[in-house]
């Protein structure tokens, strides 16, 4: 089975599958989600695909343009202006979130690795610390990226309808 029919089950089964914890959600909490966290996540299923980030972003702008009403558009890009952190952190975090991580999986690979070899369980410490550490680093990092992704489609869907509405209302009179 190629690698792009493997990778296209694999985005299905994960859309599914928050499909359905979006429905658990709602029955136990009795809310529904907002507008900018079901973008997210359809941003999020846009991530888990193997292509150019321009490619994610034209695939995120038609979904978004066919599903949310331009006001809707505005609040949204609104509430992610504002949630969206603009700190040394997160900007690295946001281009180089697997390098950021990187050094935490080591930590946990030693420490598991010393604490087998050396049968020291005090060393399993630095496999849980560092494992958690690095995961929470990768969850953060998606998060970013995926609302990083979400502003530039509202952005591009924002760029190509000024250009339509300026054609449509002309200022001038007709030229000579």
């Amino acid at each position: 089975m190629p690698y792009f029919a493997v990778n296209r089950l694999y985005s299905e089964s994960c859309a599914e599958e928050r499909a359905y914890s979006n429905r658990r959600k709602q029955d136990v909490t009795g809310e529904s989600m907002s507008q900018t966290e079901r973008l997210v996540m359809l941003a999020e299923d846009q991530l888990t695909e193997y292509s150019t980030d321009a490619r994610k972003i034209e695939k995120l702008r038609q979904k978004i343009a066919l599903s949310v009403a331009p006001a809707q558009q505005k609040q949204v890009k609104k509430e992610l202006g504002e949630e969206l952190p603009r700190n040394f952190f997160d900007e690295i975090l946001l281009e180089q979130r697997q390098a950021v991580a990187l050094p935490f999986w080591g930590i946990a690979g030693l420490g598991l690795l010393f604490g087998i070899s050396f049968t020291q369980p005090v060393d399993f410490i630095g496999t849980i610390v560092g494992g958690a550490l690095a995961i929470l680093i990768q969850k953060r990092g998606w998060k970013l990226q995926a609302k990083s992704l979400v502003m530039q489609a509202l952005e591009e869907i924002e760029e190509r309808s000024k250009p339509a509405s300026a054609e449509s209302s002309p200022e001038s009179g007709p030229e000579e």
